[in-house]
């Protein structure tokens, strides 16, 4: 709806004194922390220099002050820079809320911004309860849930913004529906080399993830292109906000790969609080296994079947399956049951029989892991013969490790597992002693093989428990199996989970839900199911073709734009020429572009076509980190996560994407917003 003259000139001194008030805090607040750096310096020395003369309440008191001076400064900086950010754009929307006989204006924006001498918000933080409203509702009867309980009333009015350089560019009147807008506004801009936050136009089924405090585990279910990992890190930046004593170093996200976690490094930023740390699930099982050198990645784990032709798909699919850890349930419970100590221990100020040990491991300490036994064994000893002293328990441990019928190894327990009959009935077959060593005598370790070697160790020594992270964002979650989360369950057991992925994006060749709901069962109670059912990222015509791969019915498209037909190219001997034109004319809209091959060989091979005719192309792989994404060439397994404004679906006429290789090739065609061109797969 259109505003009158009047109404846009009120917003325009609205925006403009909201401006001088922000310009006006960074400059005090910018003084006071000089000022205030000088005097906790100054503060910190007094304590050094005095601190022979306090007693240590004294000391303790002084240094509490100190740390609280910090905390506050710290504080105090980052709103700084959140004003410093949003100076020139210090909010996008608006509502009027009317409750009861009151009725205020509450303006949204990344950040507050408050007017102390008047004692008013100008700017509300789009996390604070009341603002939770602008996502959730039309015109017309509202709620919020606040402190105090839930708040009613009526919105009267939704007002939305654009503002760049300090200039009110645009403003219009606007409800809650789907195809608002700034939303359409939004989703025809180009593709950019970063993930954008979507603050200014989160949709109501995504606020409902975002603001979930009720649940402390969630499993969302989200279609290509609805905005999932959006979801998750703007959840994040609530999380931040909401909760007490949650800081960035708190949380851990892991990413499919390094150029994902490149990719998505400016949402949080955007959004004024610091990016979280980060890993891989392979960097994870590294942290955890060092016995080897270093762990296969997912991708080349990936690349094993489409590059190489795995010849053990067979052992692989068993490696992955659920049925594995029951298996390792059941060998491990054996093993721990026929371990005994076959030899006794004796040195000159005592002697244990076999006896008395095999005692202490089997009764006494008996719901002890078997680390854990062995060290409450050698505490007993220092405390009997060597008046608690604890000198000698290092060497005693070492004796009783040696006095046990079998080698307590991580990787001779390994090859055991499956040299044994539960592996052989499940499995239906012996192994060679060759496929049982190639999996431990090398000094990086196959990924199926790491997983099995961590819960291995786990069961063995006990769970590296990581008790600092206390929120887990798993991305891409259909590409892990179960066995991964019982891993991550068990070293994170306090944390809760945030897990988002799609069924139909599995790119995992031996495991495949039919169900993300299936993943509750490794948490507690407390657990979620969401979807997310809309697709933000895909025109219509490239929709309804993505969906004729998988047979789906369900997908809604949300954009408008309707005028660029998926293309088909076959090659014949002038492939060179074909892409050179293909890439010309998605390049006159400014697009960015990715040519996204099966394999890696063949996108190696493109990216040979092309480097000296097309200017600033990059070719991804396991190891980029950084790229420039107006030009990319990358092989399908590692598009996951990704977006760009066109896509070329590369595959050669002899390596046409198979029936059981639809949900990998469901993925490359899902990473185009606008236009999709497809070669030799028609």
């Amino acid at each position: 709806m259109n505003l009158s003259n009047t109404e846009i000139q009120q917003e325009k001194e609205y925006l403009k004194d909201t401006i001088n008030v922000i310009k006006k805090q960074i400059s005090y607040l910018g003084q006071e922390l000089y000022e205030k750096e000088e005097k906790i310096m100054e503060f910190k020395k007094f304590i050094w220099d005095s601190k022979t003369d306090m007693d240590p309440t004294e000391m303790k008191t002084m240094i509490n002050a100190s740390d609280l001076e910090v905390t506050l400064a710290t504080y105090k900086s980052k709103h700084l820079q959140n004003l410093y950010r949003i100076q020139d754009h210090p909010y996008f929307g608006a509502i009027t809320f009317k409750e009861k006989n009151d009725e205020n204006k509450i303006y949204i924006g990344i950040t507050h911004v408050e007017d102390e001498e008047k004692n008013k918000y100008l700017v509300h933080d789009w996390r604070a309860p009341i603002c939770s409203m602008f996502y959730d509702y039309e015109i017309g009867k509202a709620k919020y849930l606040a402190p105090e309980g839930i708040i009613e009333g009526e919105i009267t009015n939704k007002r939305q913004f654009n503002i760049k350089d300090g200039e009110l560019v645009r403003v219009f009147d606007n409800s809650i529906n789907i195809d608002d807008e700034m939303l359409q506004e939004v989703l025809t801009e180009e593709a950019n080399d970063k993930m954008k936050n979507i603050v200014n136009t989160i949709q109501q089924e995504q606020n409902a993830i975002i603001r979930n405090i009720t649940d402390n585990n969630l499993i969302v279910q989200g279609i290509a292109g609805s905005g999932k990992t959006s979801v998750a890190l703007h959840r994040i930046a609530f999380l931040l906000y909401k909760l007490n004593n949650l800081n960035s170093n708190n949380v851990l996200i892991f990413s499919p790969n390094q150029i994902f976690t490149e990719y998505i490094s400016n949402v949080l930023p955007e959004l004024g609080e610091s990016n979280t740390l980060q890993t891989t699930f392979n960097d994870f099982l590294s942290s955890n296994l060092n016995e080897y050198k270093s762990v296969e990645t997912f991708t080349s784990f990936i690349e094993r079947y489409y590059k190489y032709k795995e010849n053990n798909k067979k052992l692989v699919t068993y490696k992955q399956s659920d049925k594995v850890i029951s298996d390792i349930d059941l060998f491990m419970k054996q093993f721990l049951k026929e371990l005994k100590f076959d030899k006794k221990i004796e040195n000159h100020d005592f002697e244990l029989s076999v006896d008395e040990l095999n005692y202490l491991l089997k009764d006494r300490y008996q719901k002890l892991l078997l680390k854990d036994r062995i060290d409450a064994i050698a505490d007993k000893i220092c405390r009997d013969f060597y008046k608690g002293r604890h000198t000698k328990k290092k060497q005693l441990i070492s004796l009783l490790y040696k006095s046990l019928n079998v080698e307590i190894d991580l990787k001779k327990i390994f090859k055991q597992f499956f040299k044994s009959e539960i592996f052989i009935n499940s499995f239906c077959g012996n192994l060679e002693e060759y496929e049982i060593n190639n999996a431990v005598n090398k000094k990086e370790i196959k990924y199926e093989d790491a997983c099995i070697m961590v819960y291995l160790k786990g069961l063995i020594e006990g769970f590296n428990y990581r008790g600092l992270i206390k929120e887990i964002v798993i991305d891409e979650a259909q590409d892990y199996n179960i066995l991964q989360y019982v891993l991550l369950r068990k070293i994170f057991r306090k944390s809760n989970f945030t897990i988002l992925g799609d069924v139909n994006q599995t790119i995992n060749p031996y495991y495949k839900y039919d169900s993300l709901k299936k993943i509750a069962n490794v948490f507690d109670n407390e657990t979620a199911y969401l979807e997310l059912t809309k697709t933000y990222r895909s025109t219509p015509e490239i929709i309804e073709y993505t969906n004729k791969i998988l047979g789906l019915t369900f997908v809604s498209a949300i954009r408008r734009e309707n005028n660029r037909d998926v293309l088909f190219r076959t090659e014949e001997n002038n492939l060179k020429e074909l892409l050179v034109n293909d890439i010309k004319y998605l390049k006159k809209d400014n697009f960015t572009v990715a040519i996204i091959t099966k394999t890696d060989d063949e996108a190696l091979e493109i990216y040979h076509i092309l480097k000296d005719v097309i200017v600033d192309i990059d070719l991804l792989d396991n190891a980029t980190q950084k790229f420039n994404k107006k030009m990319v060439v990358i092989p399908s397994y590692m598009a996951k996560g990704l977006e760009f404004d066109a896509v070329i679906a590369y595959t050669k006429k002899d390596n046409k994407y198979k029936e059981s290789e639809k949900y990998l090739y469901y993925v490359t065609c899902t990473r185009a917003q606008h236009q999709l061109i497809v070669y030799n797969q028609s």
